[in-house]
This record gives C-alpha cells, sequence and structure tokens, in this order.
C-alpha cells in the first residue's frame, strides 16, 4: 500500500507540474506582456506609467528574460504565495482571491457531502426494491433533476422563497455580516445561508450518481457470490451491505474525481443568479477583461483541485476494494 500511495503522489505532483505549464501558457497567450495589458488599462482610465516604471516592472516579473526562465521564475514567485497582481482590480491575486476560494470550498465540499449523504441510500433502496413504487419515484425525480439546469432551480427556489415566505433568498450572508470580519456569528450565519446553495448545486451530481449507483448494485445482486452468501443463511442485509454495496461503490468513489472540480467550475451562472461571492463569478469577469494572471490562477487552483480529487478517490478507492491493494503490493 505503501508503494501505491506513492505511486499516486508521484504522478498528483507531476500532473500538478503540468498543469502549472499550461497555466503558463494561458496567461501568455495575449499578444504582449502583462506590463504591456497593464499600460494599456491605466492609459484607458487617464493614468501613465513612464519608461522606466515599465522597464522596472519587466524586470520584476521577468519579462526580458527567455520563455524557460521566465516560467521558472514564474514559478517560484507562485511556490512563494505570489501570483501576481490583477489588472482589474489592481491588487495582489492572492488579495482578490481572498475569502472568494475559502467560500468556494465550503460551497463545494457541502454540496458534495449533502450528494453523497442522498445519493448512497437512494441508491441501495432503488436497486433492492426494483420497479417498486418508491424506485419509480426516485428514478423519476432523478431525470428531473438531470433536465432541470441549476440555474433554473435557483431562480425558482428565489422566486418560492420570495414570493411565499417574505425571504430574499440569495448570497452566503446576511446585509450586516457581508463585510464583516469573521467571528462565530458570522460563521453561524454562513451555516444558515449554506444549504441552499448547496442544494442547489448537489441537484444534477445527485441524480447522476442515484442512476450509478442503482445500476452497479444491480449488476453485483446478480454475481454468483451473493446467491452463495443466501445460501449460507446471512441475513438479507448483511448479504448486501457486506460486498455488493463495496464493490458498487467503486464507481461511486471514482466520480469524486471529477465532481469536486465541477462544483467549482460549474457553479458560475448558479453563483451569479444567487449572488454567491464565489471563485467562479470572478473567473468570468478575469476572462472577459483577459485578466490573465488571475484567470491562469484560478485555472492553475482548479486543476489542482482536480488532482486532489483524484488523490482522494484513488485512496477511498484502495480502500474499499481490496484487489486495488493486492494489486499495489
Amino acid at each position: 500500500m505503501v508503494i501505491y500511495l506513492l505511486r499516486r503522489l508521484g504522478l498528483a505532483l507531476l500532473t500538478c507540474v503540468f498543469i502549472s505549464v499550461l497555466t503558463f501558457i494561458i496567461i501568455r497567450l495575449p499578444p504582449g506582456d502583462f506590463v504591456d495589458a497593464y499600460i494599456a488599462n491605466l492609459a484607458a482610465s487617464g493614468s501613465s506609467v513612464s519608461v522606466e516604471q515599465a522597464q522596472a516592472m519587466r524586470q520584476e516579473y521577468g519579462f526580458d528574460r527567455p520563455v524557460v526562465v521566465q516560467y521558472a521564475f514564474w514559478i517560484g514567485r507562485v511556490l512563494q504565495g505570489d501570483f501576481g497582481v490583477s489588472m482589474m482590480w489592481r491588487r495582489p491575486v492572492t488579495e482578490v482571491i481572498g475569502d472568494r476560494l475559502w467560500l468556494t470550498m465550503v460551497v463545494s465540499v457541502a454540496a458534495l457531502f449533502l450528494t453523497w449523504m442522498i445519493a448512497l441510500p437512494i441508491g441501495i433502496y432503488s436497486a433492492m426494491r426494483q420497479y417498486s413504487f418508491g424506485d419509480y419515484l426516485f428514478t423519476t425525480l432523478g431525470f428531473i433533476g438531470l433536465a432541470i439546469p441549476n440555474f433554473l432551480l435557483a431562480l425558482i427556489l428565489m422566486y418560492l422563497g420570495f414570493r411565499y415566505l417574505g425571504l430574499n433568498v440569495g448570497g452566503l450572508f446576511s446585509a450586516e455580516y457581508v463585510q464583516a470580519p469573521w467571528s462565530w456569528a458570522r460563521a453561524w450565519d454562513l451555516a444558515k445561508h449554506l444549504p441552499l446553495p448547496a442544494a442547489v448545486l448537489a441537484m444534477a451530481g445527485t441524480a447522476q450518481l442515484i442512476r450509478i449507483m442503482r445500476a452497479n448494485l444491480l449488476d453485483e445482486l446478480r454475481k454468483p457470490y451473493v446467491v452463495t452468501a443466501r445460501a449460507k443463511g446471512l441475513t438479507e442485509r448483511r448479504a448486501i451491505l457486506k460486498y455488493p454495496v463495496r464493490a458498487a461503490l467503486n464507481p461511486f468513489a471514482s466520480s469524486l474525481a471529477y465532481l469536486f472540480p465541477y462544483l467549482v467550475s460549474g457553479s458560475i451562472i448558479v453563483s451569479l443568479v444567487l449572488g454567491l461571492p464565489t471563485v467562479g463569478p470572478l473567473l468570468l469577469q478575469a476572462l472577459v477583461a483577459q485578466d490573465m494572471f488571475l484567470a491562469g490562477t484560478i485555472v492553475l487552483l482548479l486543476g489542482i483541485m482536480t488532482v486532489i480529487g483524484t488523490l482522494i478517490s484513488d485512496l477511498l478507492l484502495m480502500w474499499i476494494d481490496p484487489r486495488i491493494r493486492l494489486e499495489g503490493r
């Protein structure tokens, strides 16, 4: 298992290197460099930068050096926590992202746990009660969940909350806590606002995982080892939960690799509709404004999230499936 884990960690680090190269290419794609774009933005607002200041900025960011040296210079600054300056906000990227990254993580993790908490028991129930009323009901709800876009569901919930409950559904904080420093009261206010965006983001993923779990468990229930377990006199609950459910969890766990970054990158429209202060709308604004340092940083973080999700998925699969541990040896 140690060799298996070390191999996965090595592949994760290598993937992060390739992601950083791709991010650097994205930053370098626009014509000119960051200093040219920065000077153009200042000129549009009526300010100016002298030739000496522009040259000093190019030397500071290493733009007067070969591309390979520029990449090494940039990645060295990134490893020190310096992601450059946002042209749109005229502030360091780390300050612009700030709480948005942590709030995005909180919303995404809450949506992920909600997805698993709903999809796992419903998928098991639908497989064990195939063609029952409950199976048809959950199947119908699952197809509805897959068919309704998340942003439309957010609009419906906002309308219902405002129309019938008199609530201003949106955002992650009440008005008095939006700019307030962190405290227990602000954390509790976040916890009260968190269920709605988490439920909206979890809807499509939950419906999909219910279908995956149901199909995989039905396939396992027809295998000879389940018949043998029942013939030995094991209770139905033990015969189902001990082996078939664990075997059916493999694709369920592997979905974490793409589901976690999807909750971040795929929530842009939902975040705009609900007014969530997350990374998604910030990425859209950065792309529209061609703020490549800010957009590149967010793309880099999304790529690292994908790698982390894949690593966690591999560890879960190693824990669930003994065959993977045997292969690791």
